[in-house]
């Protein structure tokens, strides 16, 4: 009688286990279904956000500054100037600013965009301010690494707090119209100081490699040429590739370059001379 009675209490609690489980499972079921039309509801109006033409103004402008990121001054300015560039060179340069609104893919039919056409899209929720839809007519006269330089130059958190965003658009655009007025640019124009800076140290590193290779090995040798030689590849990728090259490139002033091969100079030399001094004296000498 036991044994049946322990049995009896164990399915019960089966039982009453199971009624548990049922009623919490549907509880779930009906809070998912309560819930799914709010959770489908953001994603549905977030499709939508990506085509607001309602967004667009009814005339024909080619700025349109949804985040107000730039002055009514400098928005009819930058309009003027963009219209008068296309009709002098037919290059079509459009500028959308948005934050929390954007009409998404209706700009392409609202301003007809095709491969002469680049749109530059501000938006401050990324890291970096600016963003570029590139038609393929641009890639011959500037390549993919242009426009990655471009966005990281101007677009960089410390150029938009430094100059505005405002600044951050104009200065993109005047450095595409000035490429393209000059049939092309394998990189942005423009010597930044923190750029000139890195150029310098490079070339500084390298005359202190070259400086210390040439260091004469032998008694009466005065210029070890044979492992300067060696060591060139080092020294003249630091010196030529990434102390003289990005100067060259981006302006034709001379004072940089100038400078920069003075702290070449300067480094070799130190460098060279360093040894000598550090030498202990001889036996003679004492």
């Amino acid at each position: 009688m036991s044994y049946l009675k322990g049995l009896s209490q164990v399915q019960s609690q089966t039982a009453l286990r199971k009624q548990v489980h049922r009623l919490f499972f549907g509880f779930l079921a009906v809070c998912l279904l309560w819930l799914l039309p709010a959770a489908i509801a953001p994603a549905t109006s977030a499709a939508y956000a990506f085509n607001n033409p309602e967004l667009l103004p009814a005339e024909q402008t080619p700025v349109i500054d949804l985040a107000k990121a730039l002055s009514p001054q400098e928005e009819e300015a930058l309009a003027q100037d963009l219209e008068a560039f296309e009709a002098e060179t037919g290059w079509k340069l459009r500028v959308l600013t948005q934050f929390d609104r954007t009409p998404g893919t209706a700009v392409k039919d609202y301003w007809g965009l095709d491969d002469h056409s680049l749109l530059l899209v501000a938006d401050q929720r990324g890291g970096n301010l600016l963003n570029f839809s590139v038609g393929d007519a641009f890639y011959p006269l500037m390549p993919r690494t242009f426009w990655i330089e471009l966005q990281t130059r101007y677009g960089n958190q410390y150029y938009v707090r430094e100059n505005g965003e405002a600044g951050s658009i104009i200065g993109a655009l005047n450095a595409v119209k000035g490429c393209l007025k000059q049939n092309g640019c394998q990189v942005v124009p423009g010597l930044p100081q923190e750029q000139w800076i890195l150029t310098l140290v490079t070339s500084i590193v390298g005359g202190v490699i070259c400086g210390f290779a040439a260091h004469p090995r032998k008694p009466g040798q005065a210029f070890a040429w044979q492992w300067a030689l060696i060591f060139s590849p080092l020294w003249g990728i630091l010196f030529i590739a990434f102390g003289i090259a990005p100067v060259i490139t981006r302006t034709s002033d001379w004072l940089p370059l100038f400078r920069n091969v003075a702290g070449f100079l300067i480094g070799a030399l130190a460098a060279y001379l360093s040894p000598f001094y550090s030498r202990p004296p001889n036996a003679s000498q004492v």
